[in-house]
């Protein structure tokens, strides 16, 4: 069953997260499925980032212009595999998540994307599980609103290289203050068929819950990436499309996931 898997290319964007990168690559090294390839894109580090992915063995890509949109969109053009996953620097990735994605992709030929969520490490588990149900219950409540679908999230999600190579040239990759997955999302949403697994988990770290300039920023980055596609993306545009189109409602999905394109 492994052999007639996809192969998978693991991206991840980073900009001096040495320590952190280190972790997320051990995790990936005790894959069930192993990756084709580890793409970490080093974001005008000024760390030991491109040395410590060099010695987990990833191929490293610099992008000279910053910003996460640029980076993540420099690293799914390098992504050799059918199928390019997504993660942060900071990620600790479920033993299984290769394998999970492949057979995701490999069970369905007509699905563009796979997305996931989160959680926290950090926390006492109860307090971790609170915010991780608090903080991306809000994204995904917020953004389904706007986007008519259930949005990607950045820290974990795949697609089809082919599904990137539509929209590549469409995406705001130029645009540090873009909040990359919300526009992925706005781009494909749409018109390629988007899986959300709500038991594809990944570990995240707490930092964007640190300072409420952090917060801040989020929020203000997230207004500007949703007005950026107005009004030709708006919610009232893309709710009676998302209907017009007539197939959401009579696609079936396991009880443990939702369809969010």
């Amino acid at each position: 069953m492994t052999a007639a898997l996809p192969s998978v290319s693991v991206v991840i964007p980073c900009l001096n997260d040495a320590a952190a990168l280190d972790a997320c690559l051990f995790s990936l090294a005790a894959q069930s499925v192993p990756p084709l390839e580890i793409v970490v894109v080093d974001n005008n580090s000024t760390d030991s980032s491109a040395a410590v992915a060099r010695r987990h063995g990833a191929r490293v890509v610099f992008e000279a212009e910053p910003g996460i949109p640029a980076a993540a969109a420099a690293g799914y053009d390098a992504a050799a595999a059918e199928i390019i996953a997504r993660c942060d620097a900071d990620c600790l990735l479920p033993a299984d998540w290769v394998q999970r994605i492949a057979e995701s992709f490999a069970a369905d030929p007509d699905q563009g994307a796979l997305s996931g969520p989160g959680a926290f490490y950090g926390f006492p588990r109860p307090v971790g599980a609170a915010l991780s149900v608090l903080y991306l219950g809000a994204y995904y409540l917020a953004m389904a609103s706007a986007l008519a679908h259930l949005p990607l999230f950045g820290s974990n999600l795949a697609l089809r290289r082919s599904v990137w190579e539509k929209v590549r040239s469409e995406v705001h990759r130029h645009d540090p203050e873009m909040h990359d997955d919300v526009c992925l999302s706005l781009h494909l949403g749409q018109r390629s068929t988007c899986r959300f697994d709500r038991t594809l988990v990944v570990g995240m770290a707490p930092r964007a819950l640190i300072g409420a300039a952090n917060v801040i920023r989020r929020f203000r980055r997230a207004f500007h990436t949703l007005w950026a596609h107005w009004p030709g993306e708006a919610p009232w545009v893309r709710w009676p499309r998302r209907f017009a189109a007539g197939d959401y409602e009579r696609r079936e999905e396991p009880p443990t996931a939702n369809t969010c394109g």
